[in-house]
């Protein structure tokens, strides 16, 4: 009985340490401040448990060197474009960059997203044609390639993918693999072994440092990047495994987007390859080579800036790049994410504009791959049908697309979800756009996919069953730690 005491003693020291922590050390916000204590209060014997795994913060930590950028002359010119925008000497090459010079400036000082400008950009909605073209890609490599990806796995797709590499790295090609620890928690080193014996490199992010036991697994690299010869740059929301080719019974076809790109923007898609893979491995370090990045003549006239994101960052990159975008619109703000589940800043933005006669609409999956996350990202979404906002949801298969296009004129694409999760926690990438064709095919795009959904009405959903409306409320509580 004694002993026993003495652990409820401990318990509930534990319990108050912790918040002790959350409150006065960390200062969190409030909403998940009260999260994480009600998890401590009611379940005290694992929620400091849970919170050693899922509730550090990264914030005040320094992942990522930046001073090598001196080295290829991106800091400098980065400076100069802060200088020039705030002197109003910046020539802008369209009226969407000129429209949207404030969010150029915000993430260039902020995020150090250099302005790019003459790129081109293919953008992918289907799994197949996106890795039968990053194929043909890797076949036609004559000095490196870079691959990055949140989940790679060692099926039918995976292991084509290997073997490529593999190919190419025997014919003298540098080849450097770069995946996440947690997202790929089912894959074993051991796959790439032909790979690495041919001269290939491979590193996880963020591996464990005890057997079974992975503190920082919370904070994932869920971005998805591929380089090739420093002229071809990939990013979007595959990963790479069958399921993604819509071969999946549970998910059935697989609905993504993914760009690749040419020009000026594969330098920053670059130099961010470069800094992941630098702060994940202790040897085999990449050093700013001029073959890494290869002079490249103009290819188009898309303008674009690569943001990225993650716990370490002082601000919320890409959240606010939303934000901007959002307040900034005169006519729409068309969305497609697989899970939307907005902090308050974000909630009001779109809020703002739906009240404001914009017409803001968003598009979710049909069917949960987490859960909570579903049926949390109910409860958001009926908020913003009072307010005038339309839902629609994607009825041929998973979608799993994160983009958002604001007045058919300027567009993002990337690794981020709508989510706390994304916005705080995860390393991600976008691209934002600058260029009214590619922001016009990205509306086309979500008008194509309406086709194939069904609008959510206020009046269907009032209809919801009391068992919903309960797993829609405790997902909502849950919403700001899931």
């Amino acid at each position: 009985m004694a002993v026993y005491s003495i652990l409820l003693s401990l318990l509930f020291l534990l319990n108050i340490f912790f918040a002790v922590i959350i409150i006065f050390i960390e200062r969190r916000d409030a909403t998940s401040t009260w999260a994480w204590l009600m998890v401590l209060f009611f379940i005290p014997f694992l929620g400091f448990i849970l919170y050693l795994i899922f509730g550090q913060n990264m914030s005040r930590k320094r992942l990522f060197d930046w001073e090598d950028l001196k080295k290829i002359g991106i800091e400098t010119l980065i400076q100069e474009q802060i200088q020039w925008l705030r002197e109003g000497r910046f020539q802008f090459p369209n009226a969407e960059s000129r429209d949207f010079r404030d969010l150029i400036y915000m993430q260039l000082v902020n995020n150090d997203a250099v302005f790019t400008q003459k790129n081109e950009v293919k953008i992918f909605t289907d799994g197949k044609e996106k890795f039968n073209q990053l194929l043909k890609d890797i076949e036609s490599a004559t000095d490196h390639i870079h691959i990055q990806y949140y989940i790679l796995r060692h099926d039918h797709l995976g292991s084509k993918l290997i073997h490529a590499l593999t190919k190419k790295a025997r014919e003298g090609v540098t080849v450097r693999v770069l995946y996440d620890e947690m997202g790929s928690r089912k894959l074993r080193k051991k796959v790439f072994y032909n790979l690495i014996k041919a001269g290939g490199e491979v590193e996880i992010f963020f591996p464990r440092r005890l057997p079974f036991v992975n503190l920082r697994l919370n904070y994932r690299n869920h971005r998805k990047l591929v380089i090739i010869d420093g002229s071809v740059g990939y990013l979007g929301g595959f990963n790479v495994g069958d399921e993604y080719l819509g071969l999946d019974p549970k998910f059935g076809y697989w609905r993504d987007t993914h760009v690749r790109m040419r020009g000026q923007v594969v330098k920053a898609i670059q130099t961010r390859f470069i800094l992941d893979w630098n702060q994940a491995t202790g040897h085999h370090y990449i050093h700013y080579e001029d073959r890494l990045f290869p002079p490249i003549e103009p290819l188009g006239d898309l303008n674009a800036q690569i943001v990225s994101s993650g716990p370490d960052s002082e601000w919320e990159q890409i959240k606010n790049g939303y934000i901007k975008m959002i307040t900034a619109a005169k006519e729409s703000v068309y969305i497609q994410t697989p899970y939307f589940i907005p902090d308050q800043s974000l909630m009001d933005a779109l809020r703002i504009a739906a009240l404001s006669g914009k017409d803001v609409r968003i598009m979710i999956p049909n069917k949960p791959d987490h859960p909570f996350v579903y049926w949390a990202t109910y409860s958001y979404i009926g908020e913003l049908l009072k307010a005038g906002a339309r839902a629609y949801i994607y009825d041929n298969g998973f979608i799993h697309a994160k983009m958002i296009v604001v007045d058919g004129r300027v567009g993002s694409i990337g690794t981020a979800n709508i989510d706390v999760r994304s916005f705080k926690l995860n390393f991600e990438v976008n691209a934002f756009l600058y260029h009214r064709p590619t922001a016009e095919k990205m509306r086309s795009i979500f008008y194509q996919d309406m086709e194939k959904s069904w609008e959510l009405t206020p009046k269907i959903y009032k209809q919801r069953s009391l068992w919903i409306r309960f797993k829609e409320s405790v997902s909502h509580l849950l919403s700001p730690i899931l």
